[in-house]
């Protein structure tokens, strides 16, 4: 069959993968695991692979959502329609695709070189499985260094007991990869403070005119979401915050 001769899903699927499970096994001695080797066996038939790469496509969005920036993106957004006040509106739907989309926007260059020194050179025959996995977790790794606090790599650095990387290249997958997902936190709650405010000072000034006319049985939350989408609309709230986004991965 064509797909088993073409194995590019399978270096896809494997890179975040194969650039942690191999290290994890490395911190407990007593169980002698080593995947790359597994998967590079000349008796590993194409059936076996076929089953591992099918395993690998439902882990893919978990993936997704911990090593690129749709983390950021879709918190930043869930915490505008909170901050608006439209519960539902935009739709989950329009919202995770919307997130979806900028991911794809933003991890372009990345994809493109991992494409360009992985993927393409394996599908040639070039380079065997295990070195293009290889090739292919460092700009998805320097993606993440560029994104990752100092001070929480550290942390995960001085609990999985590790020697301290002396380069960015040292530092193993499975510590990169839960300190970039901290820092992603932290950068989208700070973003979403900022995008409080002003919806917050609109509600403060609706309340307390409601309160002084009386209007004690009317809803300030009611009077005031007109108000805080002809702001949004007026300030042109859907490009500045694309805009302040993807500023904020350079």
């Amino acid at each position: 069959m064509k797909f088993l001769k073409n194995r590019a899903w399978l270096v896809v699927c494997a890179l975040i993968l194969f650039g942690t499970l191999p290290a994890l096994a490395q911190t407990r001695p007593a169980v002698n695991l080593d995947l790359r080797q597994i998967m590079a066996a000349p008796q590993f038939s194409n059936s076996v692979q076929l089953i591992i790469a099918l395993s690998m496509i439902s882990l893919v969005p978990f993936f997704l959502i911990s090593v690129t920036a749709f983390l950021r993106i879709i918190i930043v957004f869930s915490l505008l329609r909170t901050a608006i006040g439209t519960q539902q509106i935009p739709p989950n739907t329009v919202v995770i695709s919307l997130a979806l989309f900028m991911t794809v926007f933003v991890m372009s260059p990345v994809w493109q070189e991992v494409n360009t020194k992985a993927l393409t050179p394996y599908n040639e025959g070039k380079i065997s499985m295990p070195k293009a996995v290889e090739i292919g977790m460092k700009p998805l790794n320097q993606f993440m260094l560029r994104q990752t606090r100092e001070k929480d790599l550290a942390l995960f650095v001085q609990f999985a007991k590790i020697p301290i990387p002396k380069t960015p290249e040292q530092v193993p997958s499975y510590v990169l990869i839960p300190a970039f997902m901290i820092s992603e936190l932290k950068t989208a709650f700070q973003i979403g403070f900022l995008l409080f405010i002003p919806f917050i000072i609109i509600d403060l000034v609706v309340s307390n005119i409601l309160l002084s006319l009386g209007m004690f049985m009317l809803s300030p939350v009611m009077i005031s979401l007109p108000f805080k989408i002809l702001l949004f609309v007026l300030v042109d709230g859907w490009g500045l915050i694309i805009r302040g986004l993807l500023m904020s991965f350079r």
